[in-house]
């Protein structure tokens, strides 16, 4: 597991990520808990999500009327934060939608930015991804508390929670931009 230490020396450089475009690096498809798959394409709907991927069905976050909550239909982790903490093989993918070389800060991507993501338009959430419990199982404690000490929030390292906005497709390789 890594230390707190070389996740503190690690920040400048995942600071330093792209602010305005860079490419998707891997996808994931989420049909069910703990089941990923890696395919070179999804499909990204208002309506669904990721067809076929648990949101519909078992979502972490609701509506007051019971819906999955669209705020949390993607998520988008910077591949140097991935790159950093899941330092073998083994260790299971965490599982965000997109993997990306992008700066996910608030500063640069405030609640509410657009987001183009191959032909999908993506909308950045306002909800707060803290890393969940399972992250800390795979990555260790250290990993989970740099994410939510204090003054690291705003910098999103666990990444950003998008609503889908305009269907469309996003491919290994396809261009995600600020619109």
């Amino acid at each position: 597991m890594i230390t707190m230490d070389a996740l503190m020396a690690a920040l400048p450089q995942v600071l330093a990520a792209p602010k305005q475009a860079t490419v998707a690096r891997q996808l994931t498809f989420r049909p069910g808990y703990n089941q990923r798959t890696h395919p070179d394409r999804l499909r990204l709907t208002v309506a669904e999500g990721v067809p076929g991927e648990r949101w519909l069905t078992a979502p972490w976050a609701r509506l007051p009327d019971g819906r999955p909550d669209p705020a949390i239909q993607v998520s988008i982790l910077p591949s140097r934060v991935h790159d950093l903490v899941r330092i073998h093989p083994d260790q299971p993918h965490p599982g965000d939608t997109i993997l990306a070389d992008l700066d996910t800060t608030e500063a640069n991507l405030p609640e509410g930015t657009l987001l183009r993501a191959g032909t999908a338009t993506l909308r950045v959430s306002g909800l707060f991804n803290d890393g969940c419990v399972k992250w800390k199982a795979r990555y260790g404690a250290a990993a989970k508390d740099w994410i939510t000490m204090p003054g690291h929030p705003p910098l999103r390292l666990r990444g950003i929670l998008c609503a889908i906005v305009a269907d469309g497709e996003i491919a290994v390789g396809d261009t995600i931009a600020r619109l």
